[in-house]
This record gives structure tokens, C-alpha cells and sequence, in this order.
């Protein structure tokens, strides 16, 4: 396994949103995953490994799994366009929030985000 750290929304060092991103080559337990998050201390690391054209992608807090995070998955994005994936500009990963897809555009990424269908119950604004 391969481990970066990855500042997000800055391109000066020690700046920005840090993240950790480990590359792997197959699926962790999730207890060793946790236990790396753990390890590493930063808000949230990033687990992924290749699943034919996509990429599975898990986020872990030193405090459990998460569903979304959105500088970890741009900090991935970064190290497999960069180190693993130089041909590509579209990667899409397979997470626990569905499909997410960021695209390079020379120096920078998009990614589509999801918004969730949420209604407001009006007792709770009472």
C-alpha cells in the first residue's frame, strides 16, 4: 500500500485541507482501515483500489467511517491523475454516497457532488 497526503484547495505546502490517501492494490479490512485513520490523525484518510474503469473509494475519521468527503475524494483524484492515471481526465468512484466523477482540466478538478434529496419537516421549525 502506498500513502500520500494530499492539501486540498491550495497549491502552497502545509495549507489548505489535508488528507491522507492510501492506494491499494485490494480491499482492507475495515478495522485495519480505522486503525490506519487512527494512525494518521488527519480528519479524514481515504482508502482506494481499482474496480475495472472506476475506482472504490471509502473515507475513515479516526472516529469511524463517513459516507461523503469531499477534499479527501479532489486529494485522490490528485494522486491517481498524478502518479497512477497520468492518461485519464475522468476518474469515477464508486462510494457509499453513489457514483462520483471528478475531471482534470489541466491544473484543476471537478467533481460532481451530490446533493441529497432532503425534506424539512415543518414540526421541527415549531
Amino acid at each position: 500500500m502506498k500513502q500520500y497526503v494530499v492539501d486540498a484547495f491550495t497549491d502552497k505546502v502545509f495549507h489548505g485541507n489535508p488528507a491522507a490517501v492510501c492506494v491499494l492494490e485490494k480491499r482492507l479490512p475495515d478495522e485495519l482501515m480505522l486503525s490506519i485513520a487512527r494512525e494518521n490523525n488527519l480528519s479524514e484518510t481515504a482508502f482506494t483500489v481499482k474496480a475495472g474503469e472506476k475506482y472504490a473509494l471509502r473515507w475513515f475519521t479516526p472516529g469511524g467511517e463517513i459516507d461523503l468527503c469531499g477534499h479527501a475524494t479532489l486529494g485522490t483524484a490528485y494522486v491517481l491523475f498524478n502518479f497512477y492515471e497520468q492518461d485519464r481526465k475522468r476518474i469515477t468512484f464508486s462510494t457509499m454516497s453513489g457514483d462520483l466523477t471528478v475531471v482534470r482540466r489541466e491544473d484543476f478538478y471537478e467533481m460532481n457532488f451530490p446533493a441529497y434529496d432532503r425534506k424539512i419537516s415543518l414540526s421541527v421549525l415549531v
